[in-house]
């Protein structure tokens, strides 16, 4: 397996810490019937809560675009130690984000998503050049 194909793993492994660390922050402090429930109406999280919660869905995004760059790589042949490097600054920044996140540090959280975005867009860069 490449290594940009082992850092996709990890990244979709801290998806799913991110999600059991966003229902932590919210136990015993949400309805549970409405939780439960369809959502038809929007329900107010509490700060940690809230900041975990668009902290995941950020990190849902932003693994859509690493997906389609690890996926790339590795099918066209294209692994390199560049993409590699890509791959685990990616990954760094993404595990960061989730502190950055949580405990409001501006304007590190903005930087962090920066830093990984460019590490996606370097892959994508050079799957095509």
């Amino acid at each position: 397996m490449t290594t940009e194909l082992t850092v996709l793993s990890l990244a979709a492994l801290l998806w799913v810490a991110q999600f059991v660390a966003y229902l932590i922050s919210g136990h015993g402090k949400v309805d549970v019937l409405h939780a439960l429930g369809p959502r038809d109406t929007p329900f107010d999280k509490p700060a940690a809560m809230g900041r975990l919660h668009r902290a995941l869905s950020n990190h849902s995004e932003g693994l859509v675009l690493f997906s389609i760059a690890s996926l790339v790589i590795t099918t066209s042949g294209q692994s390199s130690a560049f993409t590699a490097a890509c791959s685990w600054v990616y990954l760094i920044a993404r595990a960061s984000y989730v502190p950055a996140y949580a405990f409001g540090w501006t304007p590190w959280r903005t930087v962090i998503w920066m830093i990984g975005l460019l590490a996606t867009t370097a892959m994508l860069l050079a799957a095509v050049f």
